[in-house]
């Protein structure tokens, strides 16, 4: 049986260790997942909503092959029994355009784990609109008017 105290201690430690892993993540750590989410973990984010450790490591490998030099810099983390609260940037650039620019993402994630310690829910909180969409050539001035047009 787990105890409240254990858990809390637990979780802690696993989100230090996973705050890490996503800091130094590379093309070559993207293997490692399933040393930090369980089995059948799901990860939701504004474009994705997969369910288990093939599907996650398909889509931080993806990040690798579609943008240049992306990495993770965690900036927060409330951490409450089996679950977390994680704040970060997202810096990376764009492939194709813009080249040399760095982008920044500011996002949330809400992280739940198991008693073992692994990510059971990894759901990511952040504006694709605001932080992607308006970035974009065509579609940001696009996005840009309608984000005038809401507010006026």
């Amino acid at each position: 049986m787990n105890t409240g105290t254990s858990s809390i201690g637990d979780c802690s430690a696993a989100a230090t260790r996973l705050a890490q892993y996503f800091e130094t993540l590379s093309p070559q750590s993207v293997a490692q997942v399933g040393a930090h989410y369980a089995a059948d973990a799901r990860f939701k984010d504004p474009f994705n909503d997969v369910r288990g450790v093939p599907a996650v490591e398909q889509i931080f490998a993806h990040m690798f092959t579609a943008l240049d030099t992306p990495h993770f810099v965690v900036t927060g983390q409330v951490v409450q029994g089996l679950q977390c609260f994680m704040t970060w940037e997202f810096r990376f650039g764009f492939k194709n355009f813009k080249r040399g620019e760095q982008q920044v993402i500011l996002g949330a994630s809400q992280l739940v784990f198991s008693d073992a310690g692994l990510v059971t829910l990894h759901r990511d909180y952040w504006d694709a609109a605001e932080e992607l969409y308006e970035k974009l050539p065509l579609v940001g001035g696009l996005m840009r008017w309608l984000k005038r047009r809401a507010n006026s």
